[in-house]
């Protein structure tokens, strides 16, 4: 039997997946995107693209976390089906801090305990692992004598954020899924969206759907991507600080991104110089080859997010969607979504929701 047609509006992350799982199972699919092919408009263009659901779980709640642990899973899957090589790694998270911060580490080390006991087990919840000196040397030779004590998240990873975005772009045409590029639309500006005879309509905007969803708000962040052939980090590595905790992730061919900063705003000016002087400055810290670092970029991007910091599916129509509020956690809880997403299509309600502690509003009448 023939599956209804379906229109996905955004090309960000969470659009791009749907719109590829949706043509493979058969949808004639359309989609429309404010930007262009390169998804340099998105939020997911700037990631870091961390899969780190146990290190997340020190900012937000359980839900995520189970959502991020499938996800981990999910990732290969989802990557070997692509044109294109991904980079992607599961070699865990390391958390280092400074004497001096002795205090955010162990409020830090407290939350993930939290977390273990409240999750008490789920699959696939890594272990944590506290490390001296030595055992911070033994993961990351480079940061030798630097580190008195750290902990280590196995089984956490990463992946290449540009790179996915691209193969999903070539995978969209090889599936011959209609591409409108720079062709906005609103849930009012789809033909038929309201109407389940019309087919399906998602709608995975980010805050290009605000117009549709008041409760949407920005939260802005800061990144640096690096060229430092000279720094040798394996993994990602999070440094606890109580104002600007920091994020090194480590890709292919010497690249590092590197963030930390959220604040509540709609300004998509250039960082501040205050900002990526202290960016700069902890990255230092961390590792003295980042001296050397040549700046290839300095992005910023404003993440859509909810008022409870967590995602939300609703329906404004029987065959209306709207997937949104994936705030810093894109890249972790995707997978997780569009597998929600998919029972909902095939059967009108997802168990995996369920299982993760999703909330997804009743079909409208």
């Amino acid at each position: 039997m023939a599956r209804p047609p379906a229109r996905v509006l955004g090309a960000g992350l969470m659009g791009r997946l749907l719109a590829c799982a949706l043509a493979e199972r058969g949808h004639a699919v359309q989609l429309f995107e404010a930007g262009g092919p390169d998804g340099a408009g998105a939020a997911a263009h700037v990631a870091a693209a961390m899969l780190a659901p146990l290190a997340e779980s020190a900012v937000t709640e359980p839900p995520v976390v189970r959502m991020g642990l499938h996800a981990l899973q999910r990732w290969p899957a989802l990557i070997a089906a692509l044109p294109a090589p991904v980079f992607f790694q599961r070699q865990g998270t390391l958390v280092l801090w400074h004497r001096q911060d002795a205090a955010e580490a162990e409020r830090f080390r407290h939350q993930l305990h939290r977390t273990a006991q409240q999750l008490a087990g789920q699959p696939g919840l890594p272990a944590l692992q506290p490390l001296d000196g030595a055992g911070v040397e033994a993961l990351e030779p480079a940061l030798r004598g630097r580190f008195a004590q750290g902990l280590y998240l196995p089984g956490e990873g990463q992946l290449d954020n540009r790179a996915l975005l691209a193969a999903l772009g070539r995978r969209l045409q090889d599936l011959g899924v209609a591409l409108h590029w720079h062709s906005p639309r609103t849930l009012a500006g789809v033909p038929g969206a309201a109407r389940a005879s019309e087919g399906w309509c998602f709608d995975c905007r980010g805050l290009g759907a605000r117009p549709d969803w008041a409760a949407l708000r920005a939260v802005r962040g800061e990144v640096l991507r690096v060229h430092a052939p000279e720094v040798t980090l394996q993994r990602p590595v999070r440094l606890l600080h109580p104002r600007y905790p920091l994020y090194i992730a480590p890709k292919p061919d010497g690249l590092f991104v590197i963030g930390a900063t959220e604040i509540e705003s709609d300004d998509r000016s250039p960082a501040s110089v205050r900002s990526t002087l202290e960016l700069l400055s902890a990255a230092y810290a961390v590792h003295p080859g980042f001296a050397e670092a040549r700046l290839l970029e300095l992005s910023t991007q404003l993440r859509p997010t909810l008022p409870d910091n967590l995602p939300a599916l609703r329906r404004p129509a029987p065959r209306c969607l709207q997937i949104n509020g994936l705030y810093r956690h894109g890249f972790l809880i995707a997978p997780a979504l569009l597998d929600v997403v998919l029972e909902l299509v095939d059967g009108g309600r997802s168990p995996l929701a369920a299982a993760f502690g999703l909330h997804v509003d009743a079909p409208a009448d």
